[in-house]
């Protein structure tokens, strides 16, 4: 028998209003950013702090656009995605991949392989979260940063039910829960934007 990694919440958390398929979903090509400049600008400078350079990297999640600092080198950035225009479209990217990670949580990648990855607004989407996470921590090096961003925007048909039913506090605290169960470490909250002159942002980050 299964268990369930997050027993105490409700029946239905991660539904979804539209159940089709997500490939599908996301076949036509978004070249878009989902956070606005400012938000970008304060995601970029927290990688720019957390990041090591000539560090190996894993962009979860990803699209068009990494959001990395331009004045920073990594050794090798991976990028995982729903959609091969927008990850052949992104500049940092050395190689990328496409899977759904709803349907296989488990990462065509090595273990202890990189020294951070990211997931920039994309956890709202995830059906079996902690089984992903704890798969991140899997290709992480030990120490190793898991930065987790999220804004007040979503496709909303596609966000799980827990995701929608949550204010911005809530949604850190289930970020910072998925951690937990996945086996991170060291868990912060930071603000990254508040929101006033941007869309807010806001970074869970966990060491693996």
């Amino acid at each position: 028998m299964t268990i369930d990694p997050l027993p105490e919440l409700p029946a239905g958390a991660f539904s979804k209003q539209d159940p089709s398929d997500d490939l599908a979903f996301y076949a036509p090509p978004r070249l878009v950013t989902h956070i606005d400049k400012g938000a970008v600008a304060a995601l970029t400078a927290c990688y720019r702090e957390r990041l090591p350079e000539n560090s190996q990297v894993l962009d979860l999640m990803s699209s068009w656009i990494s959001h990395l600092p331009f004045d920073r080198t990594y050794a090798n950035v991976v990028g995982h995605g729903m959609n091969a225009e927008e990850l052949a479209a992104n500049r940092r990217l050395d190689r990328w991949f496409v899977q759904n990670l709803n349907r296989e949580t488990s990462l065509p990648l090595d273990d202890r392989s990189f020294d951070a990855a990211l997931c920039c607004v994309g956890a709202q989407y995830l059906q079996q979260p902690v089984a992903v996470f704890t798969d991140v921590r899997r290709v992480l090096a030990p120490d190793s940063p898991f930065i987790v961003s999220f804004s007040n925007r979503c496709f909303p048909t596609k966000a799980v039910a827990i995701w929608r039913s949550l204010d911005t506090n809530g949604h850190a605290a289930l970020i910072r829960l998925y951690l937990e169960r996945a086996g991170f470490r060291d868990i912060t909250v930071e603000l990254l934007a508040d929101g006033g002159a941007s869309d807010p942002l806001v970074a869970v980050i966990g060491n693996a």
